[in-house]
């Protein structure tokens, strides 16, 4: 089973230019997308062969939002994540929840704390710990994967230059004190599990001065699990090839045979 976690920046500015190359690439099982830009009644192109389609717009025309599109029956697409994107009003469309046979997934569009720090207290006070309770409730019924853009880089390996950007916008103390939380209560960053010591692997690129060509990143977008997926976990990696956006998707295998 093949999950795709991609901010694509314009779900249809993104289907006019690599969208198709990415599925006939990558080949989902299941797509999660984040920041679609789309509402409510969008007539949308060809997006595939998946029989299941979930989205969650924001109530702001043109902004956040974000989608899943599955090949595989799933079991509810719950609105148990609604009192999440109450945190923000109106609705940003940021979270959804489905379930599958064997575990829960989440899409999550984590809220950026702005380039001054004008949403850092939402962050620090509200959203990263709410999520967080989220999750681990979720876990508690079942096993559970979260997977998005979490605007944050954790670890110093996770952007290209830590210390010139040390305090700034996704990547204060205080962003990555929250994500810290996800590891001491149970949930797994499964591509730095699998890629330890991995350097230079980024998941973002600003469109300035040739950022992406360089390779000046950060990683900010993840797979979360519980430690029981683990065991089925047996790839995860960033198709940084992939273009159109100023994200590339993210990867995660699953055996789950």
């Amino acid at each position: 089973m093949r999950i795709v976690s991609w901010n694509v920046n314009g779900l249809r500015s993104i289907a006019a230019k690599t969208y198709h190359s990415m599925i006939n690439s990558l080949r989902p099982d299941v797509l999660c997308l984040q920041e679609t830009k789309i509402s409510d009644g969008t007539v949308l192109p060809d997006l595939g062969d998946f029989s299941c389609r979930h989205i969650n717009c924001a109530v702001r025309r043109g902004y956040g939002g974000t989608a899943v599109f599955s090949k595989i029956d799933v079991a509810n697409c719950g609105e148990r994540s609604a009192p999440m994107d109450m945190l923000l009003s109106p609705s940003e469309g940021r979270v959804q929840l489905l379930e599958f046979e064997r575990f829960y997934l989440v899409n999550v569009y984590v809220p950026n704390a702005g380039a001054e720090l004008g949403r850092l207290p939402l962050r620090r006070d509200l959203w990263d710990r709410a999520f967080c309770d989220f999750l681990c409730s979720l876990a508690l019924e079942k096993s559970t994967i979260a997977c998005g853009d979490f605007n944050v880089a954790h670890e110093p390996i996770d952007i290209a230059r830590p210390a010139e950007n040390r305090g700034h916008a996704g990547f204060t103390d205080d962003e990555r004190r929250g994500f810290g939380a996800y590891g001491s209560r149970g949930f797994v960053d499964v591509f730095r599990h699998l890629h330890p010591d991995l350097c230079g692997a980024y998941s973002w690129w600003s469109y300035r001065a040739g950022a992406r060509l360089r390779n000046v990143g950060w990683r900010i977008d993840y797979f979360l699990v519980t430690e029981d997926i683990l065991p089925l976990a047996i790839n995860c990696e960033i198709a940084g090839s992939i273009g159109g956006s100023d994200h590339a998707p993210v990867v995660l295998d699953l055996d789950c045979n």
